[in-house]
């Protein structure tokens, strides 16, 4: 792998900025409300303790971001890369998340866009792991263009395995 999975991305009213062990405390505060995992396949991630072990995976991962809204200085979820393939010539992008007053106002594409531009070029082709419950990040999903290719169950990071469909976009399709 011949590029960064951290770098600093943005545009003019976001930035992504790679995720730090001081960073628990302002990401936490976002989510601890159970209305953000409803649909995420570990509904639990709102407690202190199972957030913890997630954070420690994202560390773990060395793709994790925090979203930050420039204006405001909010931090307003996480994002990352990982599982980068290079035989294949792919990466995952995921365990994304937003606090609730995030939704609705097309915050996600913009990032999604910020970390496509990015990494399409070095990768052919962007694979996504979605909750089979997790309506509202599959139409999300499709709304980039992804086509949903399998299913297959996924082991997050000290948490139970679920299952995921895999969606992917390629560079010639996202272009």
């Amino acid at each position: 792998m011949n590029f960064s999975v951290q770098p600093v991305l943005e545009n003019e009213e976001f930035q992504l900025v790679p995720l730090q062990q001081g960073d628990f405390e302002s990401l936490y505060e976002v989510a601890s409300d159970p209305e953000v995992w409803k649909q995420h396949p570990n509904k639990d991630r709102y407690k202190r303790e199972v957030f913890e072990t997630f954070f420690e995976g994202a560390m773990h991962s060395g793709g994790a971001f925090k979203i930050i809204e420039k204006a405001s200085g909010d931090v307003l979820g996480s994002s990352r890369y990982y599982n980068f393939d290079e035989h294949d010539n792919h990466i995952f992008v995921g365990y994304t998340f937003y606090g609730t007053k995030s939704w609705g106002k097309g915050i996600n594409p913009q990032i999604k866009k910020l970390m496509l531009d990015y990494i399409f070029q070095y990768v052919d082709k962007v694979h996504f792991h979605v909750g089979k419950e997790n309506f509202r990040s599959q139409t999300a999903m499709e709304r980039l263009g992804a086509k949903k290719i399998a299913e297959e169950e996924v082991a997050y990071y000290a948490e139970p395995t679920r299952t995921n469909f895999v969606y992917e976009i390629k560079k010639e399709d996202w272009v």
